[in-house]
């Protein structure tokens, strides 16, 4: 029978007061960095480096996705910028995809903890399938899922009148208008934030690694995709996603699992899923996570089979 411990709920609400308030910084200085880029960098610019030709544009945004220390939340707000900007929509799904399993320190844990091999294996499977399947759903015209609302930065001016109408508007920094479209942009997405940190944090706080490593355990034939489903709503930080793992594989977790869970739990997450509500509609959330689990499963396999 499954009791709940007072550590279990200890530890659900230490992990949603700490990706509330990480989330929510992180969330601001991103879409204000992204503001402040807006402004010196024009959106034509942006559109012409994302929209090479011959494959250009795609491989550039899973490079950039590579060097951008973002988490899967985290790209929401880079996401956000790049729809404004008009890139390429295959070029912002290779980012999308490629941003949260290529960032810098999951790829640096990677190699600390499973070798140069693995990291080599991992790195490759990621960046090929986010090319591809960036390309892959531009070409099917799934950008039609893009809510329209998505492409239209949010207002900062009121559009009231009073005691104003008719006066001239009071000059207003570039700085603080970037900041006041930060805000806009924050409150919007703040709903989905908080729902999804707070069924993250109670799946993070009352799933047992015991039960985890139990049911995707070698002897388990379907450990590979149990454990790709499973990372998905576990959401789990990249600083903890490589020491977690590593754990549950000395705990009885096939190294195909292991693999499986890593690219689940890193390219998506609950939160995630729930803020791209605020961007697309179900047809293309539908699609993201397919081929993140497909991406999770496959890669499973393929390294079991390899290794």
């Amino acid at each position: 029978m499954f009791n709940i411990t007072h550590e279990m709920v200890m530890d659900t609400l230490g992990m949603f007061g700490f990706l509330a308030a990480e989330l929510t910084v992180l969330f601001l200085l991103i879409s204000y960095a992204v503001g402040v880029l807006q402004e010196y960098i024009p959106p034509a610019k942006i559109q012409r480096i994302l929209s090479g030709k011959n494959g250009k544009g795609y491989i550039i945004a899973g490079l950039l996705g590579a060097i951008t220390p973002f988490c899967s939340c985290s790209t929401i707000p880079f996401l956000k910028g790049l729809l404004r900007a008009k890139a390429g929509f295959g070029t912002m799904m290779v980012f999308l995809f490629a941003s949260p399993l290529l960032n810098p320190i999951i790829i640096g844990l990677f190699a600390v903890t499973f070798g140069v091999k693995v990291t080599v294996f991992y790195f490759v499977i990621a960046m090929s399938v986010s090319v591809i399947a960036g390309y892959t759903l531009e070409k099917l015209g799934f950008e039609k899922y893009v809510k329209p609302q998505a492409y239209i930065a949010p207002e900062t001016a009121s559009s009231g009148c009073g005691s104003t109408c008719g006066s001239k508007p009071a000059p207003v920094s570039k700085w603080k208008r970037i900041w006041r479209s930060t805000w806009t942009d924050f409150t919007k997405v703040l709903p989905y934030l908080i729902g999804g940190i707070a069924l993250g944090s109670m799946i993070y706080g009352f799933m047992p690694t015991e039960f985890v490593a139990r049911i995707a355990s070698e002897d388990n034939p379907f450990a590979i995709p149990v454990a790709a489903v499973i990372g998905i709503p576990l959401y789990i930080r990249a600083e903890a996603v490589i020491p977690l793992s590593a754990a549950l594989a000395a705990k009885g977790m096939s190294l195909g699992a292991v693999m499986a869970l890593i690219i689940g739990s890193a390219g998506a997450s609950l939160t995630e899923v729930i803020l791209l509500k605020s961007i697309f509609k179900n047809q293309m959330i539908a699609a993201f996570l397919f081929v993140i689990l497909g991406m999770a499963v496959g890669a499973g396999f393929l390294y079991q089979f390899i290794f």
